[in-house]
């Protein structure tokens, strides 16, 4: 294991030059501490775990030091927002301080959020504050513990540095991971200022690094953007199947590798609602749970737009024809994993549509539903579930649809379907109540329950010994959260 000043630096993005960013350093904190700390992500850097508890580590994080070779860059690029085109965008208080590359070979951006003001922050003041930090680094770190493709976050540092939002806050600052944090916005900035030289540095850059398997092929840049839909089409389609609502789904969000990053008010389903908005900006309704699949499509066909220059319209209009498809696939053998099924039968999509339809009518926690449905035999399970839902006679015929079709499905032992299904069917996910307790208890300086509700997290779907109030459904306030993109 590696100590803090012993990572190594490959600073490939800001070797691209000034018209891709900006070289800006950070804005140190007041008294910078340690909030939490994600040991699987410092794994990730070589870094030992004892390293965190330096006085140094907050000081690197927290705006105060910096390595020799770190080369801290502020981002541009532009993006659609809530449908529309905004010129330019940019990191307004993020910065690329670096990319460190492991002893496996895998190079890591450490990309720090809430670093200060950059020539992005229009009319912000590049700060991030606690809140938001907590729940950035929870989301990161539960998400890749579901299995869905997310940035990864190393640390939250805190501080007495006042930030006004709605009422004077505390700021801090949170170490995001990605092998890359380039988004569609970059595309589409350099596609729309009309740059040709620097859009195709862009896009080889991206392609030699990370596609290179797309460079062996006929046509290179078809052949990523081909791999661009289908990673979108894998993560959305996670998304849906955990009940995973991010929230600003604009082109500037979304990366170009197809993992989940930039979180603001996502939050998870609770009661199921295909028409939950978790944005209390959102007023109509673009990013709501159930428009998260065609509004990936619709950020995708931007993209294409921004990559005519080189493809043509009619191969990216055929490899976008893939989304749906892909989509579909995906979710499906998600959902079949998740009701215990192991084969694949044509009615298998409406078995899965008749339950959700349920479920809307009856304010059934999404989570806890499937979960227990794997404690127990079929036959015994449906029966214990039966008295969560309003439609008895709807859920009775769906029952009996769904015993028989686990019957086809073949035998095996009440252990092995317990096993099979606990495996795919998380007892613990990031409830915005367990979330908000965290950060309560964080703002008044205690940080215990937030590095607990982490630990918790990182083990999803195993039953934790004296966690037991982390699975609980939420109490009524805690479902009726509004999280804002204020942060």
């Amino acid at each position: 294991m590696k100590a803090l000043d012993e990572l190594t630096f490959d600073n490939r993005f800001a070797r691209l030059g000034d018209a891709f960013s900006t070289h800006v350093l950070p804005e140190p904190l007041d008294e910078p501490r340690l909030v939490v700390v994600s040991n699987a992500a410092m794994a990730l850097l070589d870094l030992d775990p004892a390293a965190a508890e330096t006085p140094v580590f907050a000081e690197l994080f927290g705006g105060h030091k910096l390595w020799a070779h770190a080369q801290p860059r502020a981002m541009v690029y532009s993006g659609h927002q809530f449908g529309g085109y905004s010129p330019q965008l940019g990191d307004g208080r993020g910065l690329l301080l670096g990319e460190v590359y492991n002893e496996a070979g895998e190079h890591w951006d450490l990309h720090l959020k809430g670093a200060g003001l950059t020539p992005y922050s229009r009319m912000g003041d590049g700060r991030a504050v606690l809140r938001s930090s907590i729940r950035e680094f929870l989301a990161c770190e539960a998400l890749h513990a579901l299995g869905i493709p997310s940035s990864r976050a190393l640390c939250v540092i805190g501080s007495d540095t006042p930030v006004w939002r709605e009422k004077q806050e505390r700021g801090a600052m949170v170490l995001r991971l990605a092998h890359s944090h380039v988004r569609f916005g970059h595309f589409e900035y350099f596609y729309y200022t009309k740059k040709p030289e620097q859009h195709k540095e862009l896009a080889e850059h991206v392609l030699s690094l990370h596609y290179p398997e797309c460079m062996e092929q006929p046509e290179p840049y078809l052949a990523m953007f081909r791999e661009i839909v289908e990673r979108n089409a894998e993560m959305i389609a996670k998304w849906q199947a955990y009940g995973f609502c991010h929230g600003v789904m604009n082109t500037d969000n979304m990366s170009i590798l197809g993992i989940t990053f930039d979180f603001g008010p996502f939050a998870f389903l609770d009661d199921f609602d295909a028409h939950f908005i978790c944005n209390h900006s959102d007023h109509e309704g673009r990013y709501s749970f159930s428009n998260q699949v065609p509004i990936g499509q619709w950020n995708l066909s931007a993209l294409a737009q921004a990559l005519t220059p080189f493809i043509s319209v009619d191969a990216l209009k055929e490899a976008l024809g893939l989304y749906l498809p892909l989509y579909q696939a995906h979710y499906l053998d998600l959902m079949r994993r998740r009701l215990g099924l192991t084969t694949a039968e044509d009615d298998d999509q409406k078995l899965v549509e008749q339950l959700l339809k349920l479920m809307q009518n009856s304010g059934v926690d999404y989570t806890l539903f499937f979960r227990r449905l794997g404690d127990e035999s079929a036959a015994l399970a449906v029966t214990r579930l039966r008295d969560d839902f309003v439609d008895l006679a709807g859920f009775d015929a769906w029952a009996e649809q769904y015993k028989a079709r686990v019957e086809r499905d073949g035998e095996c032992s009440e252990a092995q379907r317990r096993e099979r299904m606990h495996a795919v069917n998380p007892l613990y996910i990031l409830r915005n109540y367990l979330a908000q307790n965290a950060i309560a208890a964080a703002e008044s300086g205690d940080y215990s329950e937030v590095r607990r509700l982490h630990e918790v997290l990182s083990k999803p779907f195993e039953e934790q010994l004296g966690m037991e109030q982390y699975a609980q459904r939420p109490p009524d306030w805690g479902k009726h959260l509004e999280i804002s993109c204020s942060s």
